[in-house]
């Protein structure tokens, strides 16, 4: 198989995997959960507390998303893709921050919302690759570092609140866009065959 041939198979195969899978979507819908009960407890417990909540509750997103995955009968877990071995390296690149939002902790607390916003979106453009849709997942990633860096610097005392609450919004706005993305590609696939 030439070059161009093998791109043009690996192109169909992501594009083929974001329509099927729907771009994913119950996992940012997971995410998006994870964040509005984070901006509830910001609104409710201490800084520190917050901070501790957000690490143990990080590890709820991924059972949440097989959770309503199976609700919304987007069993993404059972789909087998060419490329689903590049996700373990993706998000090993991204468990990488966690250093960070530790040391955050235990020296600048307030620090920690701002380093998990961001950290926990670092895979997102790698994601985007492996649906042939980088930009819009990327889109994702860097709205959402603005928008969290942007509420740390004007609004520090309620960034608890306020970063999570951002953060959800921005997860609800991608979700829609996936949807709404993942069923024209759905369409123009469909049309091609």
């Amino acid at each position: 198989m030439d070059r161009t041939t093998l791109k043009q198979a690996l192109l169909d195969e992501r594009l083929s995997a974001y329509a099927r899978l729907r771009g994913g979507y119950p996992i940012p819908l997971a995410g998006a959960t994870y964040w509005l009960i984070l901006a509830f407890l910001g609104s409710r417990i201490t800084g520190e507390t917050w901070a501790i909540a957000a690490f143990v509750g990080g590890g709820a997103i991924f059972p949440l998303a097989v959770l309503y995955a199976k609700l919304l009968k987007n069993d993404f877990m059972r789909d087998e893709s060419a490329i689903g071995g590049i996700l373990p390296p993706i998000f090993i690149g991204m468990l990488l921050f966690w250093p960070s939002a530790v040391a955050a902790l235990w020296t600048a607390p307030d620090l920690t919302p701002l380093i998990l916003a961001i950290g926990m979106s670092i895979h997102w453009p790698m994601i985007g690759w492996t649906y042939a849709r980088t930009l819009l997942f990327s889109a994702h990633a860097v709205v959402r570092a603005a928008v969290v860096f942007a509420v740390w610097m004007l609004v520090p005392e309620r960034q608890f609140v306020a970063i999570p609450l951002f953060v959800a919004a921005i997860y609800f706005i991608t979700v829609a866009v996936i949807l709404i993305d993942s069923d024209m590609v759905r369409r123009r696939l469909e049309k091609a065959t």
